[in-house]
Parts: C-alpha cells; structure tokens; sequence
C-alpha cells in the first residue's frame, strides 16, 4: 500500500482547511498540489465520499495586509467553521517587504510571527481545530534562561496556544524540550533525516557507506543526539566538536568561539557528513571543516535543516573552490533566495511531500509515530542505492 493511503482508516476530524502565509505561499501551493491529487484518488470507503472531503483545492483565502502606518490584519475571506485549519509560516522568509510610513520594511520573524496571530485571531475560534505548521520555530534559538533574560519561544507557544491553538509542528527544534512550556498540547519536532539522506543519495552516485569510508560528525555538543542517529541508522562511527569559548567577552550577543576541539577516532581518507540543526553565518561549519581537512578527511558533506546563508555566500563559494566542502544540503522549510539554488555545491532538499504527509496523517486523527521514525524506510533507499548506484526515481509517494 502506498505511504499516502496507511493511515485512512480513520474518519478525517474536520473539513480540511491550509492557510499558508505568504512567506511560505510557494511551499503551501506544492503542499496542496500533493493533497488534492491523493485524495482525488480515493475511493471506496465511506469517509472518502463525505462533504468536502475531495476538493480543487485546500488552501483557504486569507490575507495579512497591512495600514500605511505599518499596522496589520488578518482576513479569512471564507468561512473556517468545523474546519480542521494548518497555518503555515516562514518566520525567517526576510524577502517579503511593506511600507511602514513610505519606507519600505522587511518582514522580521516578529512581524511573521504577528501575522500568524492575526489569522488566528480572524479565524475567531470557529475552526474545529488550529494546527500552525512553523518549520523554524519562532525564537527557538532563545530557549532557555542562562542569566536574567526572556524565555522568548516558550512565552510563544504559551501564547498561540492560550489562542487556541492545538498542535505545533516544527522541524529539528533548536532544543525540543522547549516543549515543557505547553505540556498539555500537541507538540511535534520532526526530523528531516531520512530527507537528507535520500537527496545525498540522489545527488553523489558514489559512496560508500560503511564505517570504513564514511563518518557522521556533530559540529558541536549540542548536535550530538542528532549525529548519533545518523550514525546508527547508517552503521558509521561518529565524532565530534566541542567549541572552546572565551566567557570574558562577548561579540555580536555571544561568546567567541576559540578553538574546535575533535573527538573521535581517525577520519584520514574518509567521506565526512557534518550533520547539524542550522547554518546562519556558516563560520562554525566552515571552521569544523577545515579541521576535519587538516586531519585528511575525503570529501565533506554538510547537511542542515535550515540554511540561513545570513552573511552570504562568498565565504561557501571558496570553500568549494578550494576543496573544502564538496556539497551542502538544507531544505525548503525556510526561504531559499534563488542564488543559492543555482550554486554548484548546494542540494535543496524539498520537504513539500513530506509534509503534506503529515498534514493528511493529522487530519485522519492517524499516528504519526512512522512518520517520525523513519528507520525502515532508511534502509530501503539504502539497500536500493547499493543495487542501482543512485539511479532510482525522486518522485516516490515516501519523499
């Protein structure tokens, strides 16, 4: 049975409704894409001939403008009642622009984040029920409280929720446990792994995966749960970085990084995957892989959720130049300028599919439990890539 049709058993729990932002309009329109041809194609159980249940569309008409003061609202121009609505946001899409006073302003995660509290709020608690879809969460990196400071992305999920927002779907969560500060309410941080590796898989027809020519790295303490699951589902060793900080000062908001120290056994000869949460400036990235160079690793693939790219490109640019990194994957959960999809070192990893996936799943009231654990489904593209070398199909209903 194909992934799209496992878990339609069950009765969906309301009209399916899709409110994507226009900072994710791009993704919503390939989300919906996905939805409307699966469901078009069911037949033969009594919930795939209810009312509303097959449509030309799922996506609902709603807009965010804004006054001339810079002030904003939301408008839903349909009607949501007994809908089962995901609202979805790129807080970081800083291509999108308003006038504030005739100045012309870029949206900041604040301003994105408002707006998906306008629509909730338009939405006037008549849906059945609110899901917000925010693949970067707002403000995650500002998660936990190390001096006097803000709790800034546990008082968000503490405010959507008092709004009425039942479930937050999020991607590779800075720190899941952020989680805490809405115990009672759905909570979702899933991994792109098996993404990732099936895009590499798609994109370099020859490696070999085995813990005598490749190796996962976590570029960071941090990234440590992260790397380990590579590692285990692939079969590979693992290594690591720990970041050597100088506490007496402090530049751009942080503590300067002194020195990448390496643990882990020797890499010399082998294909390296540094696996991470983000890249902003790509200093960290760029720093372990020069390290990882001068203990004469092969090839260097970088592998993030969100690539941020917020100093530019230039300094990657040379770095594949000169041999440094051989290939960068980030996903499409974030806005991608259209330069960084025509670089020769960077793989988009389209997570459209994937999440239309879960947004169908949900709306069936299914478990998402397969779908976030991924392992099987690792190993058959595996299995399948040693077979074929890379030559299998990229539009397979499991992306």
């Amino acid at each position: 049975m194909p992934r799209d049709e496992r878990h339609t058993e069950s009765m969906p729990y309301g009209s399916l409704g899709i409110i994507p932002l226009k900072s994710c309009s791009e993704m919503g329109a390939r989300i919906d894409e996905c939805l409307v041809r699966w469901r078009k194609n069911r037949t033969g159980k009594p919930q795939f001939e209810t009312g509303n249940y097959k449509k030309d569309t799922y996506i609902i008409d709603a807009q965010t403008p804004r006054f001339g003061s810079g002030e904003g609202k939301g408008v839903i121009n349909q009607s949501v009642r007994g809908h089962d609505l995901y609202i979805m946001v790129d807080v970081c899409n800083y291509s999108l622009t308003y006038k504030l006073c005739g100045n012309i302003n870029h949206m900041s995660p604040d301003d994105h984040y408002s707006d998906v509290k306008r629509i909730i709020a338009a939405a006037a608690g008549q849906a059945r029920r609110i899901n917000v879809i925010m693949p970067f969460l707002y403000e995650s990196r500002q998660h936990r409280r190390t001096g006097r400071e803000s709790l800034d992305c546990a008082l968000m999920l503490q405010e959507l929720t008092d709004m009425g927002v039942d479930n937050v779907i999020t991607f590779d969560a800075h720190d899941p446990r952020v989680h805490n500060a809405i115990p009672l309410k759905g909570f979702e941080s899933v991994s792109a792994a098996y993404q990732f590796i099936k895009y590499l898989l798609l994109n370099v027809g020859d490696l070999q995966i085995d813990s005598d020519h490749m190796m996962v790295i976590s570029p960071d303490e941090g990234g440590m749960g992260r790397a380990v699951y590579f590692a285990n589902v692939l079969g590979l060793d693992m290594g690591m970085f720990y970041k050597r900080r100088d506490y007496t000062k402090i530049v751009d908001g942080r503590n300067p990084i002194v020195a990448h120290e390496f643990l882990g056994s020797s890499i010399e000869g082998k294909d390296v995957i540094i696996i991470d949460d983000m890249i902003s400036s790509g200093d960290s990235i760029l720093e372990v892989a020069a390290e990882l160079k001068a203990r004469n690793a092969g090839r260097i693939f970088a592998a993030t959720t969100f690539g941020l790219f917020t100093n530019g490109f230039d300094k990657f640019d040379k770095a594949y130049e000169e041999g440094l990194i051989s290939r960068i994957l980030t996903t499409n959960l974030v806005y991608q300028p259209p330069e960084l999809l025509e670089k020769p070192w960077y793989i988009n990893v389209d997570m459209s599919k994937y999440i239309a996936l879960l947004i169908d799943t949900i709306n069936h009231d299914a478990s998402v439990s397969a779908l976030l654990t991924p392992i099987d489904r690792i190993h058959e593209k595996l299995k399948e890539y040693n077979e074929s070398k890379g030559a299998f199909d990229i539009e397979d209903p499991d992306a």
